[in-house]
């Protein structure tokens, strides 16, 4: 996987354009949120592309925090403020977009670096409807189907080990603290290096408009978004 074919970054300003995002989040993410259309009303880039931005040019470290502030579309011109713990992302404006706090030892190869960004996005692609649904039924609420609000609020990761060549992610639990109509999820998983646990990590993300969960609004949302996937890697094949 080749990240910086998915974003520009020239003369210090980072940009995306709607083609080239969506591309990123359905076919590496595995990701079809309509949000990622390149024609939708309110476009966003996905998070796990200004995730994979960040270790494409910065490398991935022991210790890292992401916090996704505001969502970016294609309009955004990003600057990246580097510091000694971390960098933020933010516009001429001075509007911040992701802030990332890191240390550690960085990983040792560019390999390396590429399979871990590879093994996030796609775990990371899994959380509807795979892990989400399960989630929502087990808490009796459910996102509203006509408008649902899934905001991807931030994402921690630990490595153990830096030295390794290869990764992947494996789903271990989640929670969701309900509050009236809002909720906040946790997914939480491995990193694994040839079979052996590495790491571990976080990816956190806020619904809202909860309501009582409906079996059967759900099978339809779901069989929705399959059709949606299912047309599209039609289409590509």
């Amino acid at each position: 996987m080749t990240v910086d074919d998915y974003y520009t970054y020239s003369d210090g300003v980072l940009t995306f354009t709607r083609k080239n995002a969506s591309t990123f989040a359905k076919e590496i993410a595995g990701d079809f949120n309509p949000i990622h259309d390149p024609d939708a009303r309110r476009f966003c880039v996905p998070g796990d592309l200004l995730f994979a931005v960040v270790l494409d040019l910065h490398q991935a470290r022991g210790h890292m925090d992401f916090e996704f502030e505001q969502m970016v579309d294609d309009k955004a011109r990003l600057g990246i403020e580097e510091q000694a713990s971390g960098l933020k992302m933010t516009d001429s404006n001075g509007k911040q977009f992701l802030d990332v706090a890191y240390s550690g030892d960085a990983v040792q190869s560019a390999t390396a670096n590429s399979a871990l960004i590879e093994a996030y996005v796609k775990f990371s692609g899994k959380t509807f409807p795979f892990l989400l649904v399960e989630l929502m039924q087990k808490n009796n609420v459910m996102i509203n189907p006509q408008r649902p609000l899934v905001i991807y609020r931030k994402m921690s990761l630990k490595l153990h080990d830096t030295t390794c060549e290869n990764f992947e992610l494996a789903f271990t639990d989640s929670n969701l603290q309900v509050d009236g109509k809002k909720g906040e999820v946790a997914l939480n998983f491995d990193i694994l290096s040839d079979d052996k646990v590495v790491g571990s990590g976080t990816k956190n993300m806020l619904l809202g408009g909860l309501r009582e969960y409906q079996q059967s609004v759900i099978d339809e949302l779901v069989d929705d978004y399959n059709a949606i996937k299912s047309r599209y890697l039609s289409s590509s094949a």
